[in-house]
């Protein structure tokens, strides 16, 4: 049996999407997976040493991977009404040149939307995503780029929010913002990479079918073990483009890389990019 190495984040989206896959629960007996969880920015970083076969990146991380990976079309995050959040603890700040900034990855496409919606602000320091409202809170940084549970908790946690940079995206592009894909190796064999594409899917519809189960998995890993959050997460990040992109999401994705390359010159992937 092929061992496949998986790293995917302990974001309810994610162990939503794969719990089935990893946890045995589907009826596949050609391909057993290794799989590690770690922080979006891990990830990338794994990914760019080439340490895993198939792996959850950021589509701007991808911008430097194209020579070792494509991406699956399945498992992603890319939607509507879900991109990051600029949030302070003092209403109606702006951000500005001199401010300090935290954000959850330099290789996030988190980081990559704040570039091109404040290209002055460039005084960033990275922090562990669920770190960051603490440290906004605490006075360490004047603004947070925040992401994952994260955006249900901050106003609880008496900050505000500055801007939605997915909500600056959609107006911009008028695309759906694509933010983490599915990156599998280019030396895996073809139909080991459609296989592993349809598994995916598959996984993602039975933690649909059997959703109990789904989130047993799901509350294992979580950072915030509030239900609600939990259920809004996957709400939020588990879309349509997760069991599929499609056409429309592909032009999505095209889209942010020809921005990435027009606002800073790293050259567009060559296609094809996806499996």
């Amino acid at each position: 049996m092929e061992v496949i190495t998986l790293g995917f984040s302990p974001c309810p989206n994610d162990t939503f999407i794969f719990g089935a896959l990893v946890n045995d629960q589907l009826m596949h007996k050609d391909l057993s997976f290794q799989y590690m969880m770690e922080d979006v920015e891990y990830l990338n970083k794994a990914a760019m040493a080439g340490d895993l076969d198939v792996v959850k990146v950021s589509y701007f991380a991808f911008t430097k991977l194209a020579d070792k990976y494509q991406l699956l079309t399945s498992g992603g995050a890319l939607g509507t009404n879900c991109g990051p959040l600029v949030i302070s603890k003092t209403p109606g700040k702006i951000p500005s040149e001199k401010d300090v900034i935290a954000i959850p990855g330099e290789n996030t496409t988190a980081n990559l939307l704040l570039t091109l919606a404040y290209p002055e602000c460039t005084n960033k320091e990275v922090v562990l995503f669920s770190e960051i409202e603490k440290g906004v809170q605490d006075g360490k940084y004047d603004f947070g780029l925040i992401i994952h549970e994260s955006r249900f908790t901050y106003e609880q946690n008496g900050l505000f929010k500055v801007r939605d940079l997915g909500e600056f995206w959609e107006e911009y592009t008028g695309t759906p913002i694509p933010l983490g894909a599915i990156a599998i190796k280019k030396t895996l064999p073809e139909n080991t990479k459609k296989r592993i594409n349809e598994l995916i899917s598959e996984s993602l519809q039975y933690a649909y079918d059997h959703r109990d189960s789904a989130m047993d998995f799901v509350k294992q890993h979580a950072q915030e073990m509030d239900p609600f959050v939990m259920q809004a997460h996957i709400d939020l990040y588990v879309t349509p483009y997760s069991m599929d992109l499609g056409d429309h999401g592909k032009m999505a994705a095209s889209r942010l890389f020809h921005e990435i390359e027009l606002k800073l010159g790293i050259k567009e992937p060559e296609w094809p990019i996806f499996v």
